[in-house]
């Protein structure tokens, strides 16, 4: 097209709806899942609207087989009056046009989710059919809308998006079709998605799954509100409610996958800002810009644990914000202000393990282990983006921030003796992730195979191997010196490296970051594996694609190996989630079979007293013969070279354990089972024996 044929007849306007439906990437995110779910919780957060202005404390959201949704609260149901200088029904305003609605400073909400006024106008345009029902004033309004449009369907063979439908053209109406008592009022939406909006969500529709994470997420969110979702789409109705009054303090005791180093502090908070807006002059009828003074609330709950991972999730007027904003800035500014001045404060306490010479504490230092729910209740937030997923008011930023630091450095300056405990357990734990990481940083700096450099930076007692190629080595942790002369010889010294440890290794669980560090053996065992360890851990950078635990058959061998898994689960988990963590299986006995006539004899290994007495079952029953005594073996010393590497280490005939963890319900399982067994917490350990002591068999301990 040249430049004189491009005129203003080529220019289109896009009025109300039409630019949603043209256009609603720029509303929804995208018309994948995603977006369809969104328009969802467009709707709910309406619903949760009410709710935080305490004139709601039910919701029902309900999944129907025709593809279609709805939603409904007990809320003051949406305005039927009429909204002065549109000559439309407050409901026909609401779902027609856009930035319209209670939520833009005329008082009817203090904090909102939905703030941009489009959300409900959207869902709207983008659905083949929405039906609205409304009561309030002792009568039920109802209206209904295609495509956006308003109109009246006729329903009398099905209640479809298909169903004739006449728009209407001179005026709307909004019609009475029941009456209710004065007291029951409330808003009930049902909406049939466009798929031709969605043409890839046709099949799946709304994901089940998703929708109850997010009920549970706003039950935690908005204590005392009951949100129920039923799904009637398959032959048996699915129904689950959700009720949290514990609010914040909850959500991050349901969050948290690990034991705790602190109890779930719970920091409440107001501040006040001034903020300049466009407000609508009554007079000029025209956006005037003032100064207004502003009020946050902040509510925030967190928790460390033991582990190294941190959770942090973040809300804005009960919206998610998966991408922060300075609410969150403005929390973790606090966070690291105040633990950084309390360390400098105690850096002289002999209960620290910190020195003039140690770096600073950084920020991930501090937030390794923690878990936390930050939430900001805020009239008008500005928003980056209609998806609400980044706050961008720069007020908000300062005004957590001194919330944060105020309440915290209060309460680990408290003379109390529990709270005084707990917060030197909490700056042990950051100072120990500081040493982690400095001493992560350091193994970064050697080089990832042998060199002559690299052989003298590893410890003097590791056997390496000669292979290069990760995925076919194998490191052996073997128990005792005296094991490790046997395994040199029953080795493949191209792929099998060997590692000794000296007895009981210390017990993670129990011990700091820093205790773990600077012991000889957990030492050792991460500089060999050379990936680092807790949140540096890097499975990448691994030395060994197999690392095999090699301990003896009997109790002090069982004890060992759990202290091995113990430093992996707590510090290099992502080995045990790969499966690259395995228990050697050697055997118990050695039958030697007599040779019989042209029978030539044999040896045979079994792993257990079962398995023995049905070997010796067998060779009676074959008229066979064997050796008296029957070797027992009390340790992987007891072994010759070519015995070891036959039952134990040869791939070609050894049987190993792969150590698994399949999904996350297992984790937290593994989480509760160490630390019953390693943790510091003696009566539930006590407990344990005491009930399992009439399930063990006197043959089963090794004396």
């Amino acid at each position: 097209m040249s430049s004189q044929s491009y005129t203003a007849r080529h220019l289109s306007v896009l009025e109300g709806l039409e630019a949603v439906r043209k256009r609603p990437g720029m509303y929804i995110g995208s018309t994948d899942s995603r977006g369809l779910m969104h328009c969802l919780y467009e709707i709910i957060d309406n619903s949760v609207d009410e709710a935080l202005e305490g004139y709601c404390d039910r919701i029902d959201v309900t999944l129907h087989p025709d593809h279609s949704v709805s939603v409904h609260d007990n809320g003051r149901g949406i305005p039927v009056d009429e909204v002065p200088g549109t000559g439309l029904s407050g409901i026909e305003v609401v779902f027609t046009k856009l930035h319209a609605g209670g939520k833009f400073g005329n008082g009817s909400y203090t904090a909102s989710g939905g703030l941009h006024g489009v959300g409900a106008s959207v869902v709207n345009a983008l659905s083949a059919r929405l039906d609205v029902a409304v009561d309030r004033g002792g009568k039920t309004y109802e209206m209904t809308f295609r495509r956006g449009e308003p109109g009246v369907f006729d329903d009398s063979d099905k209640h479809t998006p298909g169903s004739p439908f006449t728009a209407f053209t001179d005026h709307s109406q909004l019609r009475v079709t029941g009456r209710v008592p004065k007291k029951h009022t409330g808003t009930r939406v049902r909406f049939w998605a466009d798929f031709e909006i969605f043409p890839m969500t046709s099949s799946r529709g709304f994901v089940l799954s998703e929708l109850l994470d997010r009920a549970r997420q706003t039950s935690f969110l908005v204590p005392g509100l009951t949100v129920n979702v039923i799904d009637e789409r398959e032959a048996e109705t699915v129904s689950e409610s959700f009720r949290h009054d514990g609010g914040t303090v909850d959500f991050v005791d349901y969050l948290a996958e690990d034991n705790p180093v602190t109890a779930t502090w719970h920091i409440v908070g107001e501040d006040t800002y001034t903020e300049t807006v466009q407000q609508l002059d009554k007079n000029s009828k025209h956006l005037i810009a003032r100064d207004v003074e502003r009020q946050i609330k902040v509510d925030i709950a967190l928790r460390w644990g033991k582990g190294y991972e941190t959770i942090k999730k973040s809300f804005v007027n009960i919206v998610e914000t998966p991408m922060g904003g300075t609410h969150l800035t403005g929390f973790e500014q606090g966070l690291v202000k105040a633990l950084r001045n309390q360390i400098d404060k105690n850096r002289k306490s002999k209960r620290l393990k910190i020195s003039a010479k140690d770096p600073r504490i950084e920020k991930d230092d501090i937030l390794a282990g923690l878990c936390a729910v930050v939430t900001v209740k805020l009239p008008e937030p500005q928003f980056e983006g209609q998806t609400k997923e980044v706050l961008g008011t720069p007020q908000a930023r300062s005004a957590v921030s001194k919330i944060v630091s105020a309440w915290i450095t209060e309460r680990m300056s408290s003379g109390k003796r529990d709270l005084k405990n707990e917060a030197f357990l909490l700056m042990d734990k950051v100072i120990g992730e500081m040493h982690a990481r400095v001493s992560a940083h350091k193994q970064k700096e050697i080089s990832r195979r042998k060199t002559a450099l690299e052989s003298a930076s590893m410890p003097a007692k590791l056997a390496d191997c000669r292979s290069k190629e990760v995925d076919n080595t194998e490191l052996f942790i073997v128990e005792g010196d005296s094991a490790l002369g046997t395994a040199k010889q029953a080795r493949s010294a191209d792929f099998q490296a060997l590692l000794p440890i000296r007895g009981k290794i210390l017990n993670v669980q129990k011990a700091s970051v820093s205790d773990m560090l600077a012991n000889a053996e957990c030492s050792a065992i991460i500089q060999v594996i050379g990936a680092g360890s807790g949140r540096s851990f890097d499975i990448d950078q691994i030395r060994y694609g197999k690392v095999i635990m090699m301990t003896d058959a009997d109790v002090d061998g069982a004890h060992i190996r759990t202290l091995l898994l113990t430093l992996f689960f707590r510090y290099m988990r992502p080995m045990i989630e790969a499966g690259r963590v395995y228990a050697a299986v050697p055997p118990l006995h050695r039958v030697e079979v007599v040779a019989k006539g042209k029978r030539k004899g044999e040896v045979i290994y079994t792993y257990s007293d079962e398995e023995l007495h049905q070997v010796l079952a067998d060779l009676k029953k074959r008229g066979r013969s064997y050796r008296e005594p029957i070797q027992r073996y009390k340790g992987l010393g007891e072994m010759d070279a070519d015995q070891l590497s036959e039952t134990t280490m040869n791939p070609e005939h050894r049987t190993l354990r792969r150590i698994t963890l399949a999904d996350e319900a297992e984790i937290r399982h593994a989480e509760e089972v160490f630390e019953l067994l390693m943790g510091t917490n003696v009566p539930p350990r006590r407990d344990f024996i005491v009930v399992g002591a009439d399930n063990l068999s006197i043959d089963q301990i090794d004396a």
